[in-house]
């Protein structure tokens, strides 16, 4: 489930989005953090897993008219390899729809596997 970041959950933003490469440094992730409040087309969403109830994953958008540009996505290690990526922006576009969700040059490989992931579930559905 998806849950809008706020103060409460400043440390926990911190420590998932410390998780992406580009955001090892504290200097950089504590001037990312401040970038993502600066604007309100600027947000970061946290994942809570439905199983555990823990904050997973954290997701940093930026949100027009027409598109959600997925900035930075970060799970827990604990949780990685359970498909849970795909299942975060399946509920961004869910919540932001009719948006199209397009990534960064560092994202949009993991937008395009989960698109086709989608495109194949939805040819699955329709020859059933």
């Amino acid at each position: 489930m998806l849950v809008r970041s706020k103060a409460d959950y400043h440390k926990i933003t911190m420590g998932l989005l410390s998780y992406v490469p580009d955001l090892k440094d504290t200097h950089r992730l504590t001037n990312e953090m401040d970038w993502y409040n600066q604007e309100e087309n600027r947000q970061l969403y946290l994942w809570k897993s439905d199983e555990t109830g823990d904050m997973a994953g954290v997701v940093g958008i930026e949100v027009d008219e027409e598109l959600i540009l997925l900035r930075h996505i970060a799970i827990n290690p604990s949780y990685r390899e359970e498909g849970m990526a795909f299942d975060i922006l399946s509920a961004l576009s869910e919540k932001f729809s009719p948006r199209k969700v397009v990534g960064t040059l560092k994202t949009s490989s993991l937008i395009s596997k989960w698109q086709k992931q989608s495109e194949d579930s939805d040819h699955e559905r329709e020859t059933e």
